[in-house]
C-alpha cells in the first residue's frame, strides 16, 4: 500500500483494488492487517472502500482522531470523497444527481449521487461524490440509471463484463476513490493516482 499523505494526525493511503479493508473469515490479507503490521499502534479506518474499488482511504492515529473524522465524514457532512468510474453509455446529461432510494437492510433509504461526465461515449469516465453514504450507493445508482460500473458483477452488466473481458482485457472494477477533501478541523486535500488499468481499458477500447 503506498502512502499519500501523512500528519500527526493521520495516513492516508492508496489502496489498491482487491484488497479488503477489514479481516474476517476467510480473509488472509487486509489493510487493517497490514497496517498493524507496519506501525505500533496502528493507525485506525476512518470509513470504507469495496474490496474491489482502489483509491484514497483515510486512518486516524488515535481513537479521538478517528471520531472526529468519522464526524467530520459522517453526521457533519464536513468532507468530500470523490470517486472516477468508468460505465457502459453516458448519462443523459453532463452532470447531475441521482435521486433514487435504495434499500438498506429491509428499509428504503434516501440515497443521492453528483456526478459529472469527463469524458462520453460507449464507455464513459465520470467523476463522482457522495451526498449520502449508502452501501455500493454509486454501483447501484449507475446500474438503476443505465449506465453501470464496467466490470461490476453484483450489480452492472455481466454480459457486457464478459465481453469487455475477452475483447478489451477488462480485469477489474472500474471504480477508484481519486480525492478526499476536508476543509474545516484538519484540512485535508488528497488525491491517488489513477491505475494503470483505467487508461489501459480506456486505450484498448478505443481501437
Amino acid at each position: 500500500m503506498k502512502i499519500l499523505y501523512e500528519d500527526d494526525y493521520c495516513l492516508v493511503i492508496d489502496k489498491p483494488a482487491g484488497l479488503a479493508v477489514q479481516g474476517g473469515q476467510g480473509v488472509k490479507s487486509s489493510v487493517d492487517m497490514i497496517l498493524a503490521e507496519m506501525r505500533s499502534p496502528p493507525p485506525l479506518l476512518v470509513h470504507r472502500l469495496d474490496k474491489d474499488t482502489s483509491g484514497a482511504l483515510l486512518t486516524a492515529k488515535t481513537k479521538e482522531y478517528a471520531a472526529r473524522f468519522s464526524r467530520l465524514l459522517g453526521a457533519d457532512r464536513q468532507a468530500e470523497k470523490y470517486y472516477i468510474a468508468v460505465c457502459a453509455g453516458s448519462p443523459p446529461k453532463k452532470e447531475g444527481i441521482i435521486s433514487q432510494d435504495l434499500m438498506i437492510r429491509g428499509s428504503l433509504k434516501k440515497a443521492e449521487t453528483r456526478y459529472k461526465v469527463l469524458k462520453s461515449g460507449d464507455f464513459s469516465v465520470l467523476e463522482l461524490s457522495l451526498g449520502t453514504g449508502r452501501m455500493h450507493q454509486i454501483r447501484r445508482h449507475l446500474a438503476m440509471n443505465g449506465n453501470p460500473v464496467l466490470g461490476d458483477d453484483k450489480y452492472g452488466d455481466f454480459a457486457l463484463n464478459k465481453k469487455l473481458r475477452k475483447e478489451a482485457g477488462l480485469k477489474r472494477l472500474l471504480l477508484h476513490s481519486s480525492r478526499l477533501v476536508i476543509k474545516v478541523e484538519f484540512q485535508l486535500d488528497v488525491s491517488a493516482p489513477m491505475p494503470d488499468y483505467f487508461e489501459a481499458f480506456l486505450a484498448v477500447s478505443k481501437k
